[in-house]
């Protein structure tokens, strides 16, 4: 029981209180990696799931490039990896938004600059209400939005009303974003803890402190490309390296071999290398270039 009303106190917290989070924007100079690795030493108390908001991440990123830590108990004085660089996701124009289901983060190429991007962490739809693929855009902006309950949730939970006004218990969040498949939304949320993990109805989820800045750098009729890319390839400086992503039932090694043919990078890739990266799905751009005589 003390543990358990540690961890309500944990998710109260992460409820009412702000936190540092600011959105990640990069430029993508040589090849397709952004962001850079760090670490950072667990302090007194803090969970996964605070310390991943802290720097903008998802849960599932944090515990992926960690694994085998408690959400809530990491331990004090524990190093942690901060996976903050990822390989872009491999879509044929980088334009508007391109999310990717299986890394659970959204990428904003706002037009500004070619080689700009913003970066945010998402929750998506849970198993059987999964997040659609495809290509959309926006058709709608909207500023305190009211949630109007679909019957299915209503089913689920009859005890919610037919609608829920904007403010802390809105589901929404304080802003969202109606793609053209209408019953899909980007927006906040009222349970920040659900980023980096399935808990929509096929909507993607932003951390409070995240949906009002996309939703003030998108435009209507922005294009959103949603993909599921749980193995991505991509090159920096002349090097080759590979990104991994527990998705489910994939076969990540023809994934891998599939990408890397279609980048023709094949030959300069240590498969060695490659298989125990993916072996180990850890989320993080992993170099697997073939070393000079092998």
């Amino acid at each position: 029981m003390r543990l358990f009303g540690f961890q309500l106190t944990i998710l109260l917290l992460l409820l009412l209180c702000a936190t540092s989070a600011s959105a990640l924007e990069f430029r993508v100079k040589d090849g397709d990696i952004i962001g850079n690795m760090s670490s950072y030493t667990v302090k007194n108390n803090e969970s996964l799931i605070e310390i991943a908001r802290s720097f903008d991440l998802g849960f599932n990123a944090i515990s992926e490039a960690n694994p085998g830590l408690d959400e809530f108990l990491p331990g004090t004085g524990k190093t942690l990896q901060i996976p903050a660089e990822w390989i872009l996701p491999d879509v044929r124009n980088r334009r508007g938004i391109v999310v990717n289901i299986s890394e659970m983060r959204l990428y904003f190429f706002p037009g500004k600059s070619p080689d700009s991007v913003i970066t945010y962490p998402i929750g998506i739809g849970d198993e059987g209400k999964d997040t659609p693929q495809g290509n959309f855009r926006i058709i709608q902006k909207i500023d305190r939005p009211y949630w109007t309950v679909p019957k299915s949730i209503r089913k689920e939970k009859p005890d919610l009303p037919k609608v829920v006004a904007p403010g802390p218990d809105n589901p929404l969040g304080t802003h969202a974003l109606r793609l053209s498949l209408p019953t899909v939304l980007i927006h906040g949320t009222d349970r920040p803890f659900g980023i980096g993990r399935r808990v929509s109805h096929g909507c993607m989820h932003l951390y409070p402190e995240d949906i009002p800045r996309l939703f003030g750098a998108v435009r209507v009729g922005e294009p959103v490309t949603i993909v599921r890319e749980p193995v991505k390839i991509g090159t920096s400086h002349g090097r080759v390296y590979v990104e991994v992503h527990g998705d489910g039932d994939v076969n990540y090694m023809q994934e891998a071999i599939n990408g890397l043919t279609r980048k023709k990078l094949y030959g300069k890739a240590d498969l060695e290398k490659l298989s125990a990266a993916v072996k180990e799905k850890s989320g993080i751009p992993t170099d697997i270039t073939r070393s000079t005589g092998s």
